[in-house]
């Protein structure tokens, strides 16, 4: 049993002073305040001293890291995991970008055999292939099709239970059929990298599409006489918007306006490349180059936007300094409400007796100390 004592806790929307967690195992077993956790003897004992601890990240959409990237090999996709555990993620979602449906099938295959021996990843995300080719972004036109139900079938096979998500422009044909189908399969939908007006994407949230795909990049933005995709999520109570926040795909000032306009649905993620932890220079993404230049991925050919070096300690420190959100509302934007965007609410999310025993311990300033994964130490800076 290891017991973390005389924190900040910041969880479920709360902050709560001079608290303590006791994990037992893989779960959480009690949670209180004061010195009343003296009352067991526990095998590890971490005393917090007045740092901030928070439930362990969780990443819904991220690439790769320390120069690694998902659609790699094991040791490739562990190699990331390990850049982004050390920055506070415990729970990630491996997002794949546009490649062959044969390629990709072998991706998710390989993705699902790490999620068989690592119960910290939560499955496979493809972005792409079913993508409008006017609002790629990143992704190679000329891989981009249709989600015809052979294609979607065959993708559904091939990641054997652990396609957590999936991108579609919802004017693609047969996307509509598409998103029923995954959705009936517990693959949560998103709409994204799109040319839909916002009648297109109230179709497909309806259809049973739950997510929008970072939302206000690679899609049409937010007109006052044309809502587009961005207000159609905000129509539709369901919908988690996820947000790129670095400071560099959207503003400080849009960035609080979508938590404002979207409370509680806002979920933080990085879209992270293999760059994230790693010196600048040229990388590949999928198939295309990308070069990085003070920490900013762009396509070397045409200097789109490519992914980010976002890490999630950092999507919170921009959220609370630059943005001005309220440290409860952005921990629960990289916890409770990516949790509950995968329907995992029930045990990720938050730090609550019977819950996964995942945390971070932050320093005032939100710089990451100490990580835990299901009970593990994940990261211990050094230093700490």
């Amino acid at each position: 049993m290891t017991v973390i004592h005389s924190a900040l806790i910041v969880s479920s929307g709360s902050i709560e002073q001079d608290g303590w967690v006791r994990f037992d195992g893989e779960r959480i077993a009690a949670r209180g305040t004061g010195d009343s956790w003296r009352a067991e003897t526990d095998d590890t004992v971490v005393d917090a001293r007045g740092g901030v601890l928070t439930p362990g990240f969780i990443d819904l959409h991220c690439h790769g890291g320390g120069t690694a990237g998902f659609d790699g090999d094991v040791e490739e996709i562990r190699a990331a995991l390990a850049v982004h555990r050390a920055h506070g993620t415990t729970r990630s979602v491996l997002s794949l970008v546009t490649a062959k449906v044969a390629d990709l099938e072998g991706q998710l295959a390989t993705i699902a055999s790490v999620a068989e021996d690592d119960p910290l990843v939560l499955g496979s995300h493809l972005e792409g292939p079913f993508l409008d080719a006017q609002h790629k972004g990143a992704h190679d036109e000329a891989l981009l099709t249709d989600p015809t139900a052979e294609r979607v079938e065959a993708l559904l096979t091939a990641a054997r239970g652990t396609l957590a998500q999936v991108t579609l422009a919802p004017e693609k044909t047969h996307a509509l059929d598409a998103t029923r189908r995954f959705a009936e399969a517990g693959v949560r939908v998103a709409v994204g990298h799109t040319a839909a007006d916002r009648d297109g994407a109230l179709a497909a949230f309806d259809a049973g599409a739950s997510i929008l795909t970072h939302a206000f990049n690679a899609m049409d933005g937010l007109h006052h006489r044309a809502p587009g995709p961005i207000g159609a999520a905000l129509a539709r109570d369901h919908v988690t918007l996820e947000l790129i926040n670095d400071g560099v795909h959207v503003e400080p000032v849009i960035s609080r306006m979508l938590f404002d306009a979207a409370p509680g649905r806002v979920a933080l993620i990085t879209d992270a490349m293999a760059a994230a932890g790693a010196a600048d220079g040229v990388y590949i993404l999928g198939s295309l180059s990308v070069t990085v230049t003070d920490g900013v991925a762009r396509l070397t050919d045409g200097g789109s936007i490519a992914g980010s070096t976002l890490t999630m300690d950092g999507a919170l420190r921009q959220s609370v300094g630059a943005c001005g959100i309220e440290l409860a509302t952005a921990v629960d934007a990289l916890t409770r409400i990516p949790a509950r965007a995968l329907g995992r609410d029930g045990d990720l999310g938050v730090l609550e007796a019977g819950f996964a025993a995942d945390a971070v311990l932050l320093t005032p300033e939100l710089e990451v100390t100490r990580v835990w994964g299901a009970g593990t130490p994940l990261a211990v800076p050094a230093g700490n």
